[in-house]
């Protein structure tokens, strides 16, 4: 067997700039997805050719693993063990992990396989998902957000004490209570910041061209007059919608 050298590791951010683009183009769809879709399959085919020049697996191994794994891991599509709802199906999914760790003699979390180097959110959104799966989980959004509202208190009282250690905890668990809240409303976290980063940013702009409009800028005025154009392009936004 050959020796593998850092190549594959250095590939490592073109492959996640890759999958990036892909997230990106799924909004769009059509031509632009289908190219996305190949330079992501690419980077597959790639990792795959470098593993087979150090003779560890072929593209060929890939495909196979693949179609044993969902053949195995979904009886209900391809076996004798039918399902009668979604929730049952992640159930069945979860018990056969579950046999397959114990079969390589591995202790296995039901947490476990979620890559640590997803965004936080999506991977907050995750873990919740993979404990509700076995019952852990708030009754409805609404019970979550009780917590979301006693994480904040805790959080008041770290930025009172000014201790950045404790608040850099407890801001870490209101971001994770109010996930939990996003998931129970049926909503994607990340999805949802996205769409609050995307409207800052319509708006910030939008503010700078209006100021520079009046031959101004962002730098250049008071905190006062920075309030005044943010409401301006927030209540021109609105009307922009309801027309």
């Amino acid at each position: 067997m050959g020796s593998r050298t850092n190549g594959g590791a250095s590939l490592k951010p073109y492959l996640l700039e890759e999958a990036y683009e892909v997230l990106e183009a799924l909004d769009g769809g059509g031509e632009h997805l289908q190219e996305e879709l190949g330079d992501l399959l690419f980077q597959v085919v790639f990792h795959s050719q470098i593993a087979a020049e150090h003779d560890e697996f072929t593209m060929k191994d890939v495909l196979r693993r693949l179609n044993d794994k969902m053949v195995g891991r979904h009886p209900h599509v391809f076996g004798g063990a039918p399902v009668d709802t979604p929730t049952q199906a992640l159930e069945q999914w979860e018990a056969l992990k579950q046999r397959e760790a114990a079969d390589a003699g591995r202790t296995r979390s039901v947490i476990d396989g979620i890559p640590r180097a997803l965004p936080a959110l999506l991977r907050a959104q995750r873990t919740q998902a993979k404990a509700a799966r076995v019952h852990f989980d708030w009754p409805d959004a609404r019970a979550a957000w009780s917590k979301v509202e006693e994480e904040m208190q805790e959080v008041a009282a770290a930025v009172a004490g000014g201790d950045r250690a404790r608040i850099k905890e407890e801001l870490g668990d209101v971001l994770f209570s109010l996930v939990n809240v996003a998931r129970l409303a049926s909503l994607d976290a990340e999805d949802a910041l996205t769409g609050a980063i995307e409207k800052f940013h319509r708006r910030f702009t939008h503010m700078e061209a209006e100021l520079s409009a009046r031959g101004k800028s962002v730098a250049s005025v008071s905190q006062e007059e920075l309030e005044e154009s943010w409401q301006a392009a927030k209540a021109d936004e609105r009307r922009s919608e309801q027309g």
